[in-house]
């Protein structure tokens, strides 16, 4: 049996789509590979060191200096549109597993107080306003408000610091306001800050009012807990579900283990970017022994860094990454085997702003049974990597929501 392995180097964009600026005008430069490399050039003196990410065809995609325009290695690559409105983990991800997600609910939670107020209260709750602004305050601890870190209005937030409140009661409120709300995901978040939430609210893009979560600590910190709480999809139509349907043994590793639905899945989930590779590396070394698989992993640190506007930490931990990637197509050997590098949208650290940004995202495809490169078409949705994944594997591609697979497509390199 095969193994394919799905790496999701989060935030990680090659450029800036078309109505990238349609919210931000300045996004249209966004450019995350792009300025990563350069400032670290920059500042460090020398190129980042990517020899896996340069072999698995990066520089085919993104024409920058410090990449190889030529790989030896049997791969395919392009890059994908996202497929989904804004930029964000959560619908990026069930995008590229196969859901639809052409129809996100884009609301403020300034228009839904009402709303959110009553279920709160309704489950016990004591709820004010903070300080006459559109967010709110529960428990004298937790703060419900707009998520200021993707495109505003796609997602909701349940803040607090661990100090105040166990995660568990923090995770018991999001999934209140879950049951109302009306937008991608709500997300509950605890965390060790640097101070009172309060002083740390400010008002966002589109008239959004937040928690600048960066500027609290959380991601500094250390002890960061965080669950996704997604909008209710048909799981059984992504590919996680289907593999594990098929038999086949499916791993969720890091971020991807939060906000991926598979009942039968192996959950391993991570923050830390060593640990993310330990597990995934794992999975396949526990599948070579004739089982095969679906292996998920989710590298989140790249994206922390983009919201901290810390390229320093964003290019080392591409590094880190691309170590890992070394290791795993040392693995990966047999036919039919795959390792598919990709992301979920980008986050570009020099672009003034801790929001994702709107870019196309790199498919790099290691295929050790193939003759050759093949040049894919632009995708025009994160569903055709999923669909390509399940291709490999000898699953259903029509049994996903949406998508198709993108090998046979494409061209020879010249």
């Amino acid at each position: 049996m095969s193994t394919t392995v799905i790496v999701v180097i989060d935030g990680f964009g090659v450029g800036a789509m078309p109505d990238a600026g349609a919210l931000r005008p300045g996004d249209l430069t966004a450019d995350t590979c792009g300025h990563v490399l350069d400032h670290c050039r920059a500042s460090l003196g020398r190129p980042l060191r990517l020899p896996a990410l340069g072999a698995l065809g990066l520089g085919l995609v993104h024409p920058h200096p410090d990449l190889a325009r030529r790989t030896s290695r049997p791969v395919a690559v392009g890059r994908a549109a996202l497929g989904y409105p804004g930029a964000d983990t959560f619908a990026g991800h069930q995008t590229m597993m196969g859901a639809d997600f052409s129809r996100v609910t884009v609301a403020p939670l300034g228009g839904h107080l009402d709303e959110v107020s009553g279920a709160l209260k309704s489950a016990g709750h004591l709820v004010e306003p903070l300080r006459g602004q559109p967010l709110l305050l529960v428990d004298g601890a937790v703060l419900v408000h707009d998520n200021l870190e993707a495109d505003p209005g796609i997602n909701w937030n349940a803040s607090a610091r661990l100090d105040d409140i166990p995660f568990d009661r923090i995770v018991s409120i999001a999934r209140t306001v879950r049951a109302v709300a009306p937008v991608a995901r709500v997300i509950a978040v605890g965390g060790h800050a640097d101070g009172a939430l309060a002083t740390y609210v400010r008002d966002g893009d589109g008239g959004t009012v937040g928690l600048d979560t960066p500027a609290t600590g959380f991601y500094r910190n250390g002890g960061l807990q965080v669950r996704h709480l997604g909008v209710d999809l048909d799981h059984t139509g992504q590919l996680p579900d289907i593999a594990a349907r098929a038999g086949l043994p499916v791993t969720l590793v890091g971020k991807a283990a939060d906000i991926l639905a598979c009942e039968a899945a192996v959950r391993r989930p991570a923050v830390a970017t060593a640990e993310v590779l330990e597990h995934t590396l794992a999975a396949v070394q526990g599948g070579r022994g004739g089982q095969g698989g679906l292996v998920i992993a989710n590298v989140q640190e790249s994206d922390l860094a983009g919201h901290q506007q810390d390229t320093g930490r964003y290019g080392s931990v591409l590094e880190q990454v691309d170590v890992g990637l070394t290791e795993l197509m040392g693995l990966l050997t047999a036919p039919g085997d795959r390792l598919v590098v990709t992301a979920d949208h980008g986050n570009d650290p020099t672009i003034g702003h801790a929001y994702h940004t709107r870019e196309y995202v790199p498919v790099l495809i290691h295929r050790p049974d193939a003759a050759g490169i093949e040049l894919l078409p632009d995708a025009a949705t994160l569903a055709d990597v999923g669909a390509t994944a399940a291709a490999a594997l000898g699953l259903d591609v029509a049994a996903l929501t949406t998508g198709a697979t993108l090998l046979g497509r494409g061209r020879g390199a010249p």
